[in-house]
């Protein structure tokens, strides 16, 4: 083979797993279900104080024309409506028949294994909106970021959000420097929000309340200073304004999302 055939071939391989990995290389994809900005039209008569319904599942198009800051303010009012219980009625089968072939979400989401945080519910997202890792903690690692390049470079994301908790098991179990198996060496990855504090001088044990809280929210910025440290293209479509990477907490008593400043 020559080096101009080789070449050629490495290009259509790399395609080829760029479309298995969105939508199973289907010969007869058909196009997925139109759907608005929010993910979500109304697809019967519904009184203002009804929560909205839907049978849809987001499209290319639509995705494509959303921006940054218009899928942050999607999922606050999300958020809003999980809060207040009004969550969007979602004919979830037929969602699934829609998306079997394509997928186009929104957003990339980090959050903790918590079985208490159920993201997709918490901000209102359906079937292909969006893409979530979770791990004990919500920290980065290789396969993370990994995972979040894939959602944004290869599927067309607009949003990373590193998502953390109160009363997270992961953050209380660094800070008592629980050993255990496998997880010492996983909640490590959680010590360097603690040290930030090491100047701090109310207890420093999982009992605070305070200072667990202080440990979660620093472990969220750190956990965002990393993505764009390691992933130079992450990096790169953030400050092209492609993508924007922001951090946020869940508070498990309200339901409610704070989204960090900067």
């Amino acid at each position: 083979m020559t080096q101009a055939s080789q070449v050629s071939s490495n290009l259509l391989a790399a395609g080829c797993l760029t479309a298995l990995l969105l939508s199973g290389c289907s010969q007869n994809q058909p196009q997925a279900a139109k759907a608005d900005d929010e993910g979500a039209i109304a697809s019967t008569e519904a009184s203002a104080d009804a929560p909205p319904v839907t049978d849809t599942v987001l499209s290319q198009e639509a995705r494509d024309k959303m921006t940054p800051d218009g899928v942050v303010q999607i999922l606050k009012e999300g958020n809003q409506r999980f809060v207040s219980g009004t969550l969007t009625e979602r004919d979830h089968s037929q969602q699934v028949r829609q998306a079997a072939l394509g997928q186009y979400p929104k957003a990339m989401v980090l959050s903790c294994v918590d079985s208490r945080v159920p993201v997709e519910d918490v901000f209102d997202r359906g079937i292909g909106d969006v893409f979530v890792a979770r791990v004990a903690g919500n920290f980065v690692n290789t396969d993370i970021l990994g995972s979040m390049e894939f959602g944004c470079k290869v599927a067309g994301s607009k949003l990373v959000l590193v998502l953390g908790h109160e009363h997270c098991g992961a953050v209380k179990g660094a800070i008592d420097n629980v050993e255990l198996g496998n997880i010492t060496s996983m909640l490590k990855n959680i010590r360097p929000a603690i040290d930030h504090f090491s100047d701090y001088e109310g207890d420093q044990s999982s009992k605070n309340q305070e200072f667990v809280h202080m440990v979660a929210e620093r472990n969220v910025r750190l956990a965002i200073a990393q993505i764009r440290e390691k992933s130079p293209t992450l990096n790169e479509m953030e400050s092209s304004g492609k993508i924007k990477i922001v951090g946020a907490l869940y508070d498990m008593d309200t339901g409610a999302v704070d989204f960090l400043s900067e």
